[in-house]
């Protein structure tokens, strides 16, 4: 199959685009959100750059939407309509914004385009209206057993700190500095130490390192910490536990389905979660053993192969639901 898709988000692209399909990228001058094709990225020859005009002659089967303008630009481009003339479905990333239970998702009038969500709890939370919906839960390629936890310091994966603040748990990380240094990786992170007032001794800023890399020394800290509030699954946590680490999270949106206890430790009481991070950075054995449940259970749940079964399920159903001139039912 020919899929259209904007490269929106990379880490997740990272895994959608090692299926088995042929991938088509729209890639412009200029570059950006319309623009950045594969930037770059280590892809399977299937992911294909493309002038956008050339659109127009491609035998596209399946396009992805991704925001909510992507609708109309794709229909210009193609010259056809999605949902009845080629088959289309719009990927949400993210959990509501700005009202955590009575935001309207922008797509929710379209009966013909369903909705996937990437978290049960954000399909639970968005007002879908009448769009059909699914969710097809992440998947990643699995980077291998790397834990060797011989930093008695604990690591987190947060991209644009300052910014994202609140959403992203920036503003807890001087209480779990409490058990130990906390190591941040991420984009735009120099600005960190400034904005929550700490000292080298309680935060530092790792800096935002190639992936292979970013894997090899986050597995050296002795546990991961999720101090997300407020996002979809992040991708990081799923990576850290496939590693071997033991995690500590905020139990907030979907993180309750994703760590199970034997991984570290899951509650929305930051005191308790500082606690645990004592207790795993004091004992390495049971920082170890903690972090190969984590592992086994990210792995049984969170797999690429599991991941790329579901989007051929969904990309074939809506496939023949278009050629049949049907109106798509998922529930």
């Amino acid at each position: 199959m020919k899929i259209l898709i904007w490269h929106v988000h990379g880490g997740w692209m990272d895994s959608f685009v090692r299926g088995g399909h042929e991938y088509l990228l729209p890639v412009t001058s200029e570059g950006g959100p319309w623009g950045l094709g594969r930037a770059g990225r280590d892809w399977p020859a299937s992911v294909r750059d493309i002038d956008p005009a050339q659109l127009a002659d491609e035998d596209v089967d399946f396009v992805v939407l991704q925001r909510p303008e992507e609708l109309t630009e794709a229909e210009r481009l193609l010259g056809r309509r999605l949902g009845r003339d080629v088959a289309a479905v719009y990927l949400e990333h993210n959990a509501p914004r700005p009202f955590a239970f009575d935001s309207v998702h922008p797509l929710s009038d379209r009966s013909t385009i369903p909705i996937v969500h990437v978290s049960h709890f954000n399909r639970l939370m968005w007002d879908n209206g009448r769009a059909p919906t699914t969710v097809i839960e992440h998947g990643i390629a699995d980077p291998g057993y790397r834990y060797t936890g011989e930093m008695p310091a604990l690591g987190a994966v947060i991209n644009e700190p300052v910014r994202r603040w609140r959403a992203t748990g920036t503003d807890l990380l001087l209480t779990f500095s409490e058990a130990a240094p906390v190591d941040v990786f991420g984009m735009a992170g120099d600005k960190l130490l400034g904005a929550i007032g700490a000292s080298d001794a309680q935060v530092r800023a790792a800096g935002d390192l190639p992936t292979p890399q970013l894997h090899t020394e986050l597995a050296k800290r002795r546990a991961y910490v999720h101090p997300m509030r407020w996002t979809s699954l992040g991708l990081s946590l799923l990576e850290a536990m496939h590693l071997g680490m033991p995690v500590l999270a905020l139990q907030t949106t979907e993180a309750g389905r994703a760590v199970p206890q034997e991984a570290g430790a899951i509650s929305t009481d930051p005191e308790e979660l500082v606690s645990a991070a004592r207790l795993l950075v004091g004992n390495p054995d049971r920082a170890r053993s903690c972090g190969e449940a984590a592992r086994e259970f990210a792995r049984a749940h969170y797999s690429l192969q599991r991941f790329l079964d579901d989007w051929d399920a969904v990309i074939e159903e809506q496939i023949s639901r278009v050629h049949a001139r049907g109106i798509p039912r998922l529930v």
